[in-house]
């Protein structure tokens, strides 16, 4: 695909997406984005779509590692995180001594022998070993080609540890029920409304 048919794709998407957003916020609806990004932090993340000419706050928006931070404190767990160093902000408020459970998100380079080692050592020394996936994408690609995405190395933890993992990410039912709980609303009041590519999704409710 041309530069110039990808810019005209964007342009018209950017276009169609601020104006659907301003009839739903015209309407009363809420509306809430979802994202699978983990490699950095929701604010970031935001940032950048704004700059992108976006009009969208970080309460608008439902990440995976902010999901997972609510999980961790309704279930008094500690996590071992082998993510992005970009996303480690995001659990300045969780306790993570003694961990108790497995936090994997695509850590991109952190994916090394050793730190996957050290997960592997952490679940296999607890009696209920719990591991959580910020997604479970087997690749995806960048500029410089394919990357291999977060749901290889849950896989090979889960294989190694005879375990299943959950995930909080699209498609996982937990992520958006998280999703829910920051729109309060229940499930039956709202609407997934649109797939804008691989990563992103918009909801909205009455």
């Amino acid at each position: 695909m041309s530069d110039t048919s990808q810019a005209s794709i964007w342009n018209c998407t950017y276009t169609l997406i601020k104006h659907f957003r301003s009839r739903i916020k015209a309407s009363g609806l809420k509306l809430q984005f979802c994202t699978n990004e983990t490699q950095a932090t929701r604010e970031k993340f935001v940032e950048k779509l704004q700059r992108l000419g976006f009009d969208i706050a970080v309460n608008e928006v439902t990440a995976p590692a902010p999901a997972v931070c609510r999980i961790l404190k309704e279930r008094n767990m500690r996590p071992y995180l082998l993510v992005h160093d970009d996303v480690i902000p995001e659990f300045a408020d969780i306790d993570k001594t003694s961990p108790n459970c497995v936090v994997v998100g695509d850590a991109a380079d952190n994916f090394s022998y050793k730190n996957l080692n050290e997960a592997f050592q952490v679940l296999m020394g607890l009696k209920n070993p719990v591991l959580i996936s910020l997604g479970k994408g087997r690749y995806y690609k960048e500029t410089d080609g394919l990357k291999l995405d977060v749901g290889v190395y849950m896989k090979a933890l889960e294989y190694a540890c005879d375990i299943q993992a959950e995930v909080v990410g699209k498609p996982a039912k937990m992520f958006f029920q998280s999703a829910l709980r920051e729109m309060g609303v229940e499930p039956h009041q709202q609407l997934l409304l649109a797939k804008i590519d691989s990563k992103e999704a918009m909801w909205y409710s009455d």
